[in-house]
């Protein structure tokens, strides 16, 4: 680097308090990081001085990058006392043409009157068709299979039925137990007080093995095996596995989405009954210590109290809430776009619909088997 060529800025004291600008003020001269520091130490004891005299004739070359630098310590303005060369003052030019240009703010989207509205009914509306589509093609592969019962998807019902029941039952069974431990105490609480110890098994049996038994069960499938569905699912559309299967023929729906009702719709109602035999312990122990109600005597009470129609309306219920889970899990899965942001949020939706939906079924069947084994 030639000494004449470096940058540098001199204060002069001739009586006017004189900003002296010499050398070349090139990016390649100004990127040398020592100087560079220099030069904006300089520049800052320079602002907010709006009498200096600033005295550009001693440049010996000037660019883009250099004349910001001086515009931007000049506050984006020129300064009262200016002397530069003419073809310098080009430079400057344009730089206060381009900061006299109005930035444009982006307009604001306009929304109209129930818009979101609109947008919300118009979302549920293509789930529900989504869903519609979805069991009818279920309902095509599912009589595929009864006229070609030696061709169906044995293996993969199967690995489900492993994965969403046996692998689901320590879950259920700590939920179960504690579930009926909690609830035994508190209401053997209450019964003691008014004497009515003996109704503790009929409280336990009716509540447990017709609502919170296949409730509980469903709730917790919901969260473990729906979200792992909709993720497998999804995992394979960003993937594109389900797009390679669809070029070599392979059936999604007869191949993925079947085995998985199928093996929800059969695990179900088996996680109903794990679930109501360790809620009806965890119950019958804390019995014991409340009210000093041996487990023979409360499982001796409990087929007199509880009718055979509240057995078989929880295990109804499991049927559904396995084949609703499913659904809903394969839908959202299938929806899933090619990014892990959607991935993420399919598989929140899916646990939230899915709980959703078998509460309301639950309600629905409250209310359709209100007079029924009661």
């Amino acid at each position: 680097m030639r000494r004449d060529s470096t940058p540098t800025l001199l204060f002069l004291n001739d009586g006017k308090a004189t900003v002296q600008i010499h050398g070349a003020w090139l990016t390649d001269l100004l990127v040398e990081p020592s100087l560079m520091q220099a030069i904006n130490a300089s520049l800052q004891t320079t602002q907010n001085k709006p009498g200096l005299h600033w005295d550009l004739r001693q440049l010996s070359a000037l660019d883009h990058i250099g004349a910001q630098l001086l515009w931007l310590s000049w506050g984006k303005r020129f300064p009262a006392n200016l002397q530069v060369n003419e073809h310098h003052q080009a430079l400057f030019n344009r730089l206060a043409e381009v900061q006299a240009i109005p930035v444009l703010e982006p307009p604001k989207p306009v929304v109209p009157p129930f818009g979101k509205l609109g947008r919300l009914s118009l979302n549920f509306a293509l789930h529900v068709i989504g869903i519609i589509e979805l069991i009818g093609q279920l309902i095509l592969d599912f009589g595929r299979l009864v006229r070609h019962p030696t061709r169906g998807p044995w293996k993969e019902i199967s690995a489900n039925i492993y994965r969403t029941g046996f692998q689901a039952m320590a879950i259920t069974a700590l939920v179960g137990l504690l579930i009926g431990v909690v609830l035994s105490y508190l209401s053997g609480q209450q019964l003691r007080n008014y004497g009515g110890d003996l109704f503790i098994v009929n409280l336990l049996g009716i509540s447990i093995i017709r609502e919170l038994g296949p409730m509980l069960a469903a709730i917790l499938i919901a969260g473990r095996s729906g979200s792992a569905i909709t993720a497998q699912l999804g995992v394979m559309k960003v993937t594109e596995e389900l797009d390679a299967m669809r070029v070599m023929g392979i059936p999604v729906g007869f191949r993925l989405i079947m085995p998985k009702v199928i093996a929800l719709a059969i695990t179900m109602p088996l996680i109903v009954i794990w679930t109501d035999v360790m809620a009806l312990i965890g119950g019958a122990i804390s019995a014991q210590f409340i009210l000093d109600m041996s487990p023979g005597f409360f499982l001796h009470k409990l087929p007199d109290v509880v009718s055979l129609g509240n057995y078989w309306i929880g295990l109804g219920k499991g049927v559904v809430f396995g084949v609703l889970i499913a659904i809903i899990a394969c839908h959202y899965g299938l929806r899933i776009k090619p990014n892990t942001e959607s991935l993420g949020q399919g598989t929140t939706s899916s646990v939230v619909v899915s709980i959703t939906s078998v509460i309301i079924a639950d309600a629905f069947f409250a209310v359709l088997f209100r007079n029924v084994a009661y």
